[in-house]
């Protein structure tokens, strides 16, 4: 009889093996949800996942043998507290308030934010490499928790060679002790470190300066949703060397060098961001005192979209090729105080497109434009073009299809700034099909018709063409009112005028075309 009973006990036990499994699974999603937020919900949800998994595994074992009478069964801790998420496939999450720092920003947090960095460089796993000599992160994040944070010295990574992470989610003030020169968050290769940085360093393996061998410092590092306030003590974010770098729906207040500096390097993308030195919306009393610029981009191939500079001496300062703005409203200090929307300070190789901006009392200026186009813009309040001689060079310009509205003051929408020396070498140079309000038009093609009764026909384009002095093509026709068909020539192409001789007096229409574009 016992020996029958003990059979029916094996058999039924994987039974109650399962309800009691059940059970203590229904109890367990109860608490959970009864006593934690969201977070320590879905923390609840991967645990409870990774034990029903290793009940399943445990439950097959159990009727594989039946004579086992118990397992035991325990819970995967994560790595580290620190880390708010757990499986090798998700992203780290490095939270700061976990090292210490402070979200009310009452004390310095410099030493946790730069520990919760050097953690996510240092111990994120790695997904491989993306550029030779850069790791991939894998996404991992610093999440500032949407906290107010207060520093006394930049960010800085420990070492290069990382990339795909991202910073995000809070405010960064600088102190009063915050150097003068520096950057909040300071994106660069050094070679100097902290002692408890270069321990660190010793544990990065494939993450550490002395393997690095890109030829860049960092790639695809992102700076989203974040306030940084400089408290007139430097600068906001620099980028230095770095590849395909985000900044994302930032604002960045205070500065006295640069709200962004971006120098070498590819591919710094600035999209949805408010940068000013001063926190106004415009009419400041003290707008003559802006000083400072907003984005500084001394590299190539970079992109500004949708972004606004409310203050600063310069919105945008541009020492690189082939970099690109569209959305961007400038207004900063304005023309009239001496400020400049966009200054483009690469003589004889601009290569820069500007399109759909808005200049707000500020102009942009070209030094020897050489591949710059700007259209579907508006420049209010006076703002124009303006085109600065150096060595005297203007070569594949395009200023089309924008808006000027001025205070009829006579300020002409672009402007020849020769008090360096005369724009001699002129070529492939195109401003047409622009709309003018209040401003005097300038354009490198014009029209005019003029009637009379005559010989001599004389058409002044001298007050609309934009370049003394330079007629390279015209066309023109004589319409005759009456019965004579006269001969007639173009007589002289000289200070903008054309002059057309017919052969006898007759009472015509002349319309005449011109352009100073291009050589043909």
């Amino acid at each position: 009889m016992a020996t029958q009973l003990e059979c029916l006990f094996l058999k039924l036990e994987p039974l109650f093996t399962m309800a009691r499994t059940i059970t203590f699974l229904v109890w367990f999603l109860f608490l959970g949800v009864a006593c934690g937020g969201n977070n320590h919900y879905l923390k609840d949800i991967r645990r409870l996942q990774a034990f029903k998994a290793s009940i399943i595994t445990r439950h097959g074992s159990v009727a594989a043998n039946s004579r086992s009478s118990s397992f035991s069964s325990s819970f995967a801790a994560p790595n580290s507290p620190l880390l708010s998420d757990e499986g090798g496939n998700n992203p780290r999450v490095y939270h700061v308030t976990s090292y210490g720092a402070d979200p009310t920003g009452n004390s310095d947090s410099t030493e946790a934010l730069i520990a919760a960095i050097a953690d996510a460089a240092a111990k994120a796993p790695s997904q491989g490499q993306l550029m030779q000599g850069i790791t991939d992160l894998g996404g991992a994040h610093i999440d500032l928790e949407g906290g107010n944070y207060l520093i006394s010295r930049p960010l800085r990574f420990p070492a290069a060679g990382v990339g795909n992470l991202m910073i995000h989610g809070g405010t960064i003030r600088a102190s009063k002790k915050f150097p003068e020169d520096g950057y909040i968050i300071d994106l660069s290769s050094t070679s100097s470190s902290s002692p408890s940085n270069n321990n660190n360093n010793q544990n990065r393996g494939a993450n550490s300066e002395s393997s690095h061998s890109s030829p860049y410092n960092f790639e695809y590092i992102s700076f989203k949703d974040l306030l940084l306030d400089s408290n007139f003590r430097g600068g906001g974010i620099s980028v230095i060397n770095s590849l395909r770098t985000n900044i994302d729906n930032c604002y960045i207040t205070h500065f006295t060098t640069n709200g962004i500096l971006v120098q070498s390097g590819h591919e710094t993308y600035i999209r949805n961001t408010f940068l000013g030195q001063h926190v106004t919306a415009g009419g400041d009393k003290n707008e003559k005192n802006f000083s400072g610029t907003g984005i500084s981009l001394l590299g190539n191939d970079n992109a500004v979209t949708d972004v606004v500079i409310f203050s600063a001496a310069v919105g945008i300062m541009v020492t690189g090729q082939a970099n690109t703005f569209s959305g961007v409203h400038c207004y900063n200090k304005a023309t009239g105080f001496g400020g400049t929307g966009i200054y483009l300070r690469l003589p004889g190789l601009t290569q820069t497109r500007i399109v759909n901006s808005y200049m707000d009392y500020t102009s942009i200026v070209a030094e020897d434009p050489v591949q710059l186009h700007v259209s579907s813009s508006f420049f209010l309040g006076d703002a124009n073009i303006v085109l600065k001689s150096v060595n005297g060079v203007v070569n594949g310009i395009s200023i089309v299809d924008n808006m000027f509205s001025g205070s009829d003051s006579g300020v002409e929408i672009v402007q020849l700034d020769q008090s360096n020396r005369s724009f001699k070498q002129i070529d492939q140079a195109i401003v047409d099909r622009n709309i003018v309000r209040g401003m005097n038009l300038k354009a490198t093609v014009a029209k005019m018709s003029i009637q009379g009764n005559g010989t001599l026909w004389n058409v002044d384009f001298s007050g609309v063409l934009l370049f003394p002095n330079l007629i390279r093509n015209v066309q023109y026709s004589v319409s005759s009112n009456g019965g004579t068909f006269p001969n007639h020539a173009l007589r002289d192409v000289s200070e903008n005028k054309v002059v057309i001789e017919t052969s006898e007096a007759v009472n015509a229409n002349v319309f005449v075309t011109v352009d100073q574009s291009m050589v043909y």
